[in-house]
């Protein structure tokens, strides 16, 4: 039988789990209980405009600075082999630059996106509790580049996380524009809470396609174009693939990942491995 999803496509809003207001970097407690709601139907919420210009504009220029000089630590296509990607470091783009690893700390500009007040009170509202930004997951600059950045195949996050919960939240700041034209992100409203069947997934964990439990979840598949500043909160059990970069333009996004309070990475596991980040919280108002 197919796995049905817990929450049809679209069914949680009218909005398309997007919300647009006057007061985008600082909502109100109504927009927020609408965000809470929003995100925990359909797994993720989109805040257009939340990052203003010159945060975009400063994290941009450090971005493309030390991806220019490949400063370490990177993630290189190529280490990956996802479809599309350079045979080896040896071969045509073989130099290509997938992720700007350990972000938080590479500069100040992203240490204070990542631990921006306005971030950390949206993230603790779709947690519940204080939240811990994860120094072991995401903490990162994506970069989707022009013919050798590849394709990345249907997963959850949680597929190489290890947490006493399952539930975190990726952050993942928008720095240009996102579209089907350079690799735009897709995700499946409501698979976060989703029960897989057996053989449903791979040995490295991607969704097989052609598996019949997989037919309902891909039929609400929605790709979710985005402007520079516009920020994406999604859960990590949240299903997401992104296909090849088709422009002559590097997409860049900054991604960062958080926890709650009463959470906790598993002793001894590569989630425990670099620590992580209490995040102040702004006063009550």
């Amino acid at each position: 039988m197919n796995s049905p999803l817990a929450v049809p496509p679209g069914a949680a809003s009218t909005a398309v789990s997007t919300v647009s207001t006057a007061s985008a970097i600082a909502p109100t407690a109504a927009e927020l209980n609408e965000l809470n709601r929003v995100f925990h139907a359909d797994g993720y919420i989109v805040l257009r405009g939340f990052a203003p210009p010159q945060v975009c504009d400063r994290i941009e220029q450090v971005t493309r600075e030390q991806l220019a000089a490949a400063v370490p630590p990177v993630e290189y296509e190529a280490e990956l082999g996802y479809p599309g990607a350079p045979a080896s470091r040896e071969a045509a783009g073989g130099g290509t630059v997938r992720r700007l690893r350990q972000a938080y700390g590479r500069d100040e500009v992203f240490r204070q996106w990542a631990a921006d007040p306005a971030v950390a009170k949206v993230v603790a509202t779709l947690l519940g509790e204080p939240p811990l930004l994860t120094l072991a997951h995401h903490n990162c600059v994506m970069t989707k580049h022009p013919r050798y950045g590849s394709q990345t195949g249907w997963h959850r996050d949680t597929r190489y996380w290890s947490f006493a919960s399952p539930e975190l939240v990726t952050v993942w700041l928008a720095l240009g524009r996102e579209d089907e034209s350079n690799g735009v992100l897709r995700v499946i409203p409501g698979s976060h809470t989703v029960a897989l069947e057996p053989g449903q997934l791979d040995a490295a964990e991607f969704l097989i396609e052609s598996h019949p439990g997989s037919q309902a979840l891909l039929r609400g598949v929605r790709p979710l174009a985005l402007e520079r500043g516009d920020v994406l909160f999604f859960d990590s059990r949240l299903f997401h693939s992104a296909g090849q970069n088709l422009s002559e333009a590097v997409k860049l996004s900054a991604a960062f990942a958080y926890f709650g309070a009463g959470n906790h990475p598993l002793p001894g596991t590569r989630s425990a491995e670099f620590g992580s980040i209490a995040l102040p919280m702004p006063a009550a108002s």
